[in-house]
């Protein structure tokens, strides 16, 4: 088992965001009870190898946060990311260069009451989500979109938004957060 980095907190601004510096971790403050009234939609997406595809944009436009579950292949593909919503990106094992080294392997966000863990390579979760006060794992990797839920843990892993892997589908995902439940959505892209 491994311990984890404090959350990072988030906001449902559309999205009042608040950065501080703790550890070199970027903290978003809620602005009141956001995630008691509304939702805040996650867009997800992985495994791009430096091609951002017109459709994974469209398909995430109306996010309030974006997550990149790695393999970016070009900090281009986070600036364009950037210009619809707030990105978190963790590396992943294709993700090479200076540019990488800001990123981190994994990361932990909290949205209200969920909790979120993202790292690249599920085979490498050393650590029980459930046991931890996880809601949400996301992943990538694999380039295979997956949603199941076990032990009461939302396993999402979006799939691959970059260049087609064999006959796998070029998709993206979505997180929506609620105050009670999360739900999530693969958006096959083509």
């Amino acid at each position: 088992m491994i311990a984890c980095a404090e959350p990072q907190m988030l906001t449902n601004s559309r999205i009042a965001r608040q950065a501080t510096e703790h550890s070199g971790v970027t903290s978003y403050r809620l602005a009141g009870d956001c995630m008691a009234s509304s939702s805040l939609l996650v867009g997800l997406i992985s495994d791009t190898h430096g091609l951002m595809r017109p459709e994974a944009l469209d398909s995430l436009r109306k996010s309030d946060l974006i997550i990149h579950a790695g393999d970016i292949g070009n900090p281009a593909v986070l600036e364009t990311l950037q210009r619809l919503a707030p990105v978190h990106a963790i590396r992943g094992n294709n993700d090479q260069g200076a540019w990488t080294r800001a990123l981190p392997d994994r990361d932990t966000l909290k949205a209200g009451v969920h909790t979120i863990y993202v790292l690249h390579n599920l085979a490498e979760l050393a650590l029980d989500p459930a046991a931890s006060g996880f809601t949400v794992v996301i992943s990538g990797h694999s380039h295979k979109p997956a949603i199941r839920t076990l032990n009461n843990v939302l396993y999402v892993n979006p799939g691959s938004a970059g260049p087609r892997r064999f006959t796998l589908p070029v998709t993206v995902g979505t997180l929506d957060l609620l105050s009670d439940r999360c739900e999530a959505n693969i958006i096959q892209l083509i």
